[in-house]
């Protein structure tokens, strides 16, 4: 009874398959760049369709070499500046590292990443965690008696 039932659990806890808009991964890392551009938001359309310059596209390139060079295992950090890159089902698997204007985040790129920016993963601020008040952050905490 007991192999029935982890038998039935491992039916029931298959994992959710991934697909942008209706599309699958698969199908998604076979679609040319027009066919890309019409499935993500408009701001992102926008920025295929005026081309993808030089910066964007050394990114892609080194993204391409890393991968390749790592065979099956995870591949090597390719450091990059450019916060305002659309992530593409290319880079899939990647490791970038992103900089958030002092060190470089490293960002795993997931199929769920897909049409989103690489800023949004790489945070810029250090969340504020609200404790004790210090001195001066109120009016009577600028009065300290001298005794």
């Amino acid at each position: 009874a007991d192999e029935i039932d982890a038998e039935t659990l491992k039916k029931n806890r298959s994992f959710r398959k991934f697909s942008y808009r209706g599309v699958d991964l698969e199908q998604l890392l076979d679609l040319s760049s027009e066919q890309l551009t019409e499935l993500v938001h408009a701001r992102a359309r926008r920025r295929f369709q005026r081309g993808l310059k030089r910066k964007p596209m050394g990114l892609i390139k080194k993204l391409r070499k890393a991968k390749k060079e790592a065979g099956d295992e995870k591949p090597e950090t390719v450091k990059t500046h450019l916060r305002n890159m659309i992530i593409v089902p290319e880079m899939v698997g990647s490791v970038v590292g992103v900089y958030n204007g002092k060190t470089f985040i490293q960002v795993e790129i997931k199929a769920e990443m897909i049409g989103h920016y690489l800023a949004e993963f790489s945070i810029t601020y250090k969340p504020v965690g609200h404790g004790r008040p210090g001195i001066g952050a109120s009016g009577s905490s600028k009065f300290v008696p001298l005794k």
